[in-house]
């Protein structure tokens, strides 16, 4: 069984790995990891992105799978109801 480039990312983010889109990049060969990301999210995946910035003031974006919280939950709800989706 061949296993897509997005599936090798979300197993790794699933077994807990915090991932820059240049980890995610090198590591899967993915062209544009924030383009993953967002359609992972709109597969109903809770993907955070935490920025840190380092000593030199650099700011780097790690990507984490989690888990949503209440608010997230009740805007999907109140769009079902409002047939938006």
């Amino acid at each position: 069984m061949t296993l897509t480039k997005k599936s090798l990312l979300l197993d790794a983010l699933r077994s807990g790995e915090q991932l820059t889109a240049a980890q995610i990049s090198q590591r899967f060969g993915i062209g544009n990891p924030r383009a993953t990301v967002s359609d992972l999210r709109f597969d109903g995946f809770a993907i955070y992105a935490n920025q840190r910035k380092d000593s030199t003031g650099r700011v780097t974006t790690s990507y984490r799978l989690g888990t949503p919280s209440r608010e997230i939950v009740a805007a999907g709800y109140r769009a079902l109801a409002a047939k938006m989706v």
